[in-house]
Parts: C-alpha cells; sequence; structure tokens
C-alpha cells in the first residue's frame, strides 16, 4: 500500500494503538484514530491523524469510520475493569469484532490486523509456545478475546476481508502506565515476590510490537493467520527486577511471600468487591503473574513477517526507566 492510503485505527488514544498511530503518522501515511470520548479527539490530532468519534459496539458509527479506508488496524477492547460484567467484555471483544469486520467488508476495506493477546495462551506449560500451543484463557478478559480471536480468523478464511492476527506477549515501553507501578515499587523498595520469583515473563516494547503491526499490514500474501509478538528473550520475574534494579541504583527485591495465602485473598477480595462494582484492591489474576510461565517463540513472525525486535530486553528497561524519570513518576 502506497503512502496515500488512509488507515483506521480503533481505540486510537490507547498505549498500543496510540504508537502504532504515531508510526503511520511518520512513514507519511493518513491516519483516521477512532475514539469513545471526545475528550481523546484533540489526542489524535495531536499525534497528526484525523479523528472520529464512535464506538466499535456502534455499527452506523463504525461504517462512517471505515468511509474511504484501505487498511483497518483493530485494537480497540475492553481490557480488565472492574465495575464491568462479563456481558460487557462480549459486547466489546466478541461483537466489537464482528461490526469492525462486517463495517470493513461493507466498505470495499482491503486488509485488517486483529489484536488479539499471547494470553489465550494462558500458563505455558511448555515454553515457549508457538502459534498452535493449547490455549488456556484464565479470566473473561482472555475468554473474550479468544473469542474475537476465532471470529476474526473465520472471518478471514471466509473472504468477508483479508486479514491476520497479531495476539502480543506482555506488553511494556515508555509512557506505560501499567508497568509503572512495578517500577515504582522496585525503586522504591516495596516490591516482593509471591513465590520465588522463579516464573518466565516474556515482554515486547510497545514500538517494536507497533512496527510488527505494520509489518502485518503490508504482507498483503497472507490470509488468515496468527502471529506471536514477543522481544528477544524470555526472563524470569527475578532476573527482570534485578536488573531494574540494577539500572534504578537500589537493592532488588528479596521479600517472598507464600502463593496459597495470596491467591486465598484475592479470590475473597474479589468476591467481596465485585458485586459492588468496587475495584478490589487484590485480584486473583495480579497473583498469577507471580505463578504463571509466559514464554514465546516469535519465529513464524521473523519468517513470515520479517519481525525482529529492535533491542535486547535490558536496553529496553532503560529506555523505560529513563522515560519514567523525565516524567517524574520514578
Amino acid at each position: 500500500m502506497t503512502q496515500s492510503t488512509l488507515y483506521l485505527v480503533t481505540g486510537a488514544a490507547g498505549y498500543v494503538a496510540s504508537e502504532v498511530v504515531r508510526q503511520l503518522v511518520a512513514r507519511g501515511h493518513r491516519v483516521r484514530g477512532l475514539v469513545r470520548r471526545e475528550n481523546q479527539l484533540q489526542q489524535v490530532r495531536d499525534m497528526g491523524a484525523e479523528p472520529v468519534l464512535g464506538d466499535i459496539r456502534d455499527r452506523e458509527a463504525l461504517d462512517r469510520a471505515m468511509d474511504g479506508v484501505d487498511g483497518v488496524f483493530h485494537i480497540a477492547a475492553m481490557f480488565r475493569e472492574a465495575d464491568q460484567p462479563d456481558s460487557a467484555y462480549v459486547e466489546a471483544n466478541v461483537d466489537g469484532v464482528r461490526n469492525v469486520l462486517e463495517a470493513a467488508a461493507s466498505a470495499g476495506v482491503k486488509r485488517v490486523v486483529h489484536c488479539s493477546t499471547g494470553g489465550v495462551h494462558g500458563h505455558i506449560a511448555d515454553p515457549p509456545a508457538d502459534e498452535s500451543a493449547p490455549f488456556n484463557p484464565g479470566d473473561v478478559y482472555q475468554h473474550t478475546k479468544l473469542d474475537g480471536e476465532r471470529l476474526a480468523l473465520d472471518f478471514f478464511r471466509q473472504g468477508g476481508v483479508r486479514g491476520v492476527v497479531i495476539r502480543p506477549a506482555m506488553i511494556y515501553g515508555p509512557g506505560d502506565t501499567r508497568t509503572r507501578k512495578l517500577f515504582s515499587m522496585i525503586s522504591k523498595g516495596r516490591f516482593f515476590y509471591v513465590g520465588r520469583g522463579d516464573n518466565l515473563v516474556h515482554f515486547i516494547d510497545v514500538r517494536d510490537l507497533a512496527r510488527a503491526f505494520l509489518l502485518a499490514m503490508e504482507r498483503e500474501e497472507t490470509n488468515a493467520e496468527v502471529y506471536l509478538i514477543a522481544g528477544k528473550r524470555t526472563m524470569s520475574l527475578r532476573e527482570f527486577c534485578e536488573i531494574t534494579a540494577k539500572d534504578l541504583g537500589v537493592k532488588p527485591p528479596w521479600i517472598r511471600i507464600p502463593v496459597k495465602p495470596m491467591q486465598w485473598a484475592g479470590s475473597v477480595c474479589e468476591a467481596i468487591c465485585l458485586p459492588l462494582h468496587i475495584s478490589p484492591p487484590l485480584y486473583r489474576r495480579r497473583v498469577d503473574f507471580f505463578t504463571k510461565d509466559r514464554s514465546f517463540n516469535s519465529e513464524k513472525a521473523r519468517k513470515e513477517l520479517g519481525f525482529v525486535p529492535a533491542q535486547a530486553p535490558e536496553k529496553e528497561i532503560v529506555d523505560i526507566i529513563s522515560d519514567y524519570q523525565a516524567r517524574g513518576w520514578i
């Protein structure tokens, strides 16, 4: 596709989608960014893209957003929100996918790149996992993302529109608010392990992930394929924390808390808080961060998309710390 191509990016104000927008604009493409709230419109303008207000659950809004579009990066999703019922995840992560694909097909869009998650594999019993590894989603977010992914692949196979699915590893990078607390706790000496800290973690820098999305869009010959996108290597959680602590110039975490009591506490907090639409102070899934192995093989993406991570995780961590310090976050 040429530089005059018009791309639509859903969820354009989000962390991953905004990086996709920036990279598309930097390459000279025309970009339309779909956002749900009016206060996000200026953010899209500031990135050099055309903002459009709409919701992936609203087919009419999608029809308007698709006008003249050549390719779609579908990244919008409901991630994890304590005050939302399971049905809301279905509406966004399954019905929303259907709406996007049907609107794209109706508008004559040439290609869709759909964002899923490596979380559909859950705990990786036999690391590293490739695209054929067993599915083992652990919560409503992962279950609905898997359903949405399957729907997209069926749509691609049936010829409604061509496209592929991207499954990112654990996402981090400069400006990431989700890992901010982790880095902040390590910097203040407040981080502790639940268990031994020997579980595997596998991150993908958001800048690399966005580049993988662009590569997937450019490889027009591929259709109905899935690609795991992960960083150069897997680490144990302990190694990750020790590298981070060293770069911060602080003592590495050393306190360890048994797993079972924390799992029980997480389950109790959820049972009490969720029915009241209160965000629990501790989730069972937050304990899973310390116990589940996440390790992925991105060889298929290397061979078919030409995707190779730009840096080793040691350098990515340095970039994140520098960014956080510049923002006054740590």
